[in-house]
């Protein structure tokens, strides 16, 4: 037993430096591209992890303060980050048990990237697979739906020359560029550059929030309807919710064994800019924002706002890649151009994904409630219910817990807590989540196209003041009408 102990661990470590050794540079070109480009350390899947899970939701936060109020938007983050955070570890529990089952079998990853339903697929079978498939690719599809509509509900506070609907144009075609970025060993500077944008913006939305103060008369009636209540709900378990892609992150790793505790880490980094950004805008501005889900609309323009602004939109640009990149892969795969070489060639083979993504966003403008009913449906059951049950699936017989290349904790109860707790999130999220925060959600939706109509052209934009027309300067004076005359001789 303990010789084929050795042996496992020698085929785990070895290919893991073998892979390492692949991604160490031979010359000073090689080198300022491996710095800027080519990255697969720890502190890349942290900054990646943290920078894709802050994006544009950091705005609609105290949207959902608003509608759950400040207690319970507090609890809410701090508990859906630490289930997030959990089952975050769950699905890196199953990427090195399905990896480590496969180089056993001397299957070679070099030119492949292993996707989430690859691994349902090895470890748990084709059923598995295709749930896993059909939730993962359609939050995705969703996940780059919102970008977009953030893209545009952002750049109109800086010019409302063009309508929400006309940006959501321009921006689609501009974040059809990510097609050319490989994978996602090549987000090294994006995901660094996009965590100093979201820490930027979320401390200008604290300060700025602080100096403004409160608006006159500013009313914290938070929570009011239970309907309200669960949809801000849901938006923050969509906020913590942004580890569908976690497997393509640990795939562009040199050692993924490392990842464990990464997205606790950026959780607790991104905790320290969602808390204060969101309270304080609350504290701010109060019931307003029940009818602003942008911060920036309620905040008065500025220089630095206008910077946030910026930042933001190039933030989205770089999560919309983060979204997408997986789709691409299972396109590429599902028309046999995954292990093709060419870049060019693989980039014009992706851009049909982004056809249906750029549609979407200009039928569902919806820039806040969308968030929550992509919360409800589609998060709960790709990040919390599917990792947690294909986790107890996975290791329910006592072989293959004894056998599993990691061991739970011994600080959560070795099997025992663990299965605690896979059944208490997966029960949390089916009725709090997917039940209430369904039904919340969807009215809540269902309530934005009865109000605004699909396709609407520009979505929560302020209504124009309308002015009496002024008479035209030489307007000929108003003839009486012939009863009213009266003969001068007449008395």
């Amino acid at each position: 037993m303990e010789s084929s102990d050795k042996v496992v661990e020698t085929v785990i470590v070895g290919n893991y430096v073998e892979m390492e050794t692949e991604g160490k540079s031979k010359d000073v070109k090689s080198k300022i591209s491996k710095f800027f480009w080519h990255g697969g350390s720890a502190y890349d899947a942290w900054f990646s992890c943290a920078s894709n899970q802050v994006a544009q939701v950091l705005l609609t936060l105290p949207y959902s303060f608003s509608q759950l109020g400040m207690l319970s938007g507090i609890s809410f983050q701090l508990f859906y980050g630490l289930m997030g955070s959990w089952t975050a570890y769950l699905i890196s529990i199953l990427y090195i048990e399905y990896r480590t089952r496969k180089e056993r079998e001397k299957v070679d990853f070099r030119n492949h990237v292993i996707q989430w339903f690859e691994v349902l697929d090895g470890l748990l079978g084709k059923h598995w697979r295709n749930v896993g498939l059909a939730f993962n690719c359609t939050f995705l599809l969703f996940g780059s739906v919102i970008q977009l509509i953030a893209c545009a509900s952002n750049i109109y506070y800086i010019n409302d020359n063009l309508d929400k609907r006309t940006w959501t144009y321009i921006f689609g075609a501009c974040c059809a560029t990510t097609v050319f970025i490989p994978s996602f060993h090549n987000y090294r500077i994006w995901s660094f550059l996009g965590l100093l944008m979201t820490t930027f913006t979320a401390w200008y939305l604290t300060v700025a929030s602080i100096l403004h103060g409160q608006v006159e008369g500013v009313k914290h009636s938070g929570p009011t309807k239970l309907v309200l209540y669960f949809t801000g709900a849901t938006n923050i378990l969509y906020t913590f919710g942004g580890h569908a892609v976690t497997v393509e992150v640990m795939h562009a790793m040199w050692k993924p064994q490392k990842f464990k505790a990464i997205y606790l880490w950026a959780t607790l980094y991104v905790l320290t800019l969602t808390l204060p950004s969101a309270a304080a805008v609350y504290w701010a501005f109060g019931d307003l924002l029940l009818d602003h889900s942008n911060a920036f609309s309620l905040l008065p323009r500025t220089p630095f706002r206008d910077m946030a602004v910026i930042l933001m939109l190039i933030h989205q640009f770089i999560t919309f890649g983060f979204a997408c990149t997986p789709l691409y892969f299972v396109w590429e795969k599902a028309i046999g151009m995954h292990e093709c070489k060419s870049l060019c060639t693989r980039a014009a083979a992706r851009l049909p994904v982004v056809i249906p993504i750029w549609f979407l966003a200009i039928v569902f403008p919806f820039f806040g409630p969308i968030n929550s009913t992509v919360g409800s449906l589609l998060v709960s059951f790709t990040v919390y219910i599917i990792p947690a049950l294909a986790h107890m699936f996975t290791f329910k017989s006592a072989a293959a817990r004894e056998n599993a290349v990691e061991q739970p904790p011994r600080f959560v109860g070795r099997w025992a807590g663990t299965f605690t707790i896979n059944i208490f999130v997966v029960v949390w999220v089916f009725i709090i989540g997917f039940g209430f925060g369904g039904w919340a959600s969807m009215l809540n939706f269902i309530h934005q196209i009865d109000t605004f109509g699909l396709f609407t052209k520009c979505y929560q934009c302020p209504i124009p003041k309308q002015f009496p027309t002024p008479p035209p300067p030489y307007a000929a004076a108003p003839q009486p009408s012939p009863a009213n005359l009266t003969h001068p001789h007449h008395p």
